[in-house]
């Protein structure tokens, strides 16, 4: 390995630490908590190090964010792949995504409440968001009814579990609900 190669290896260790960190860190104690003079002290480097891999707690959100859309992409397909049948894949598409949004919530908050910089529904939206919104659409795309545009249709549907995924979190429902609140979206929303 040449020694470029290594140095190469070696900052993308230590910006998987920054990342890493910075989530744990949110997880515990929330988004306040996270600053960069907090982040250089638990990963051993001095702040200038952290400032040469992001330019500041926005960047740092931002690649949160994209770690946790991948995530998320990934939880939504395998519980949609052991699925038979539309409704069902809908129905688990909807308890996958607020199961995600409850077990992460600082990550949640980093794709979807804080400013990461990221762009969304755009022509320079990264890679990760575009990738999760194609894991709701996969499973949408067939229960959208006839005339509606499976991505309006996958927005709308998005909009309601984040809703329900930020109003549950904030105490605004009731938890015992949760199961008959998909049921719910499911036998409404869901042309089957």
């Amino acid at each position: 390995m040449s020694v470029k190669e290594r140095k190469e290896r070696e900052r993308a260790d230590r910006e998987r630490l920054i990342v890493a960190t910075a989530r744990e860190l949110a997880e515990q104690q929330g988004w306040d908590a996270v600053t960069t003079r907090r982040l250089a002290e638990r990963i051993e480097y001095s702040q200038p190090v952290l400032y040469s891999h992001f330019r500041g707690k926005r960047e740092i959100i931002g690649a949160v964010a994209l770690e946790g859309a991948t995530e998320m992409a990934a939880a939504l397909r395998t519980a949609t792949s052991a699925t038979d049948g539309p409704r069902e894949r809908v129905a688990a598409l909807a308890r996958a995504y607020l199961d995600f949004a409850e077990r992460n919530p600082a990550v949640y908050d980093a794709m979807f409440r804080l400013d990461g910089g990221l762009a969304f529904a755009q022509e320079d939206t990264p890679e990760p968001l575009k990738d999760a919104f194609a894991a709701l659409l996969e499973s949408l795309a067939e229960v959208a009814g006839d005339g509606v545009h499976p991505g309006l249709f996958t927005e709308v549907f998005w909009a309601a579990v984040h809703g329900l995924a930020t109003l549950t979190r904030a105490g605004r429902l009731l938890p015992e609900d949760a199961e008959s609140r998909v049921e719910l979206l499911v036998d409404r929303l869901a042309v089957v």
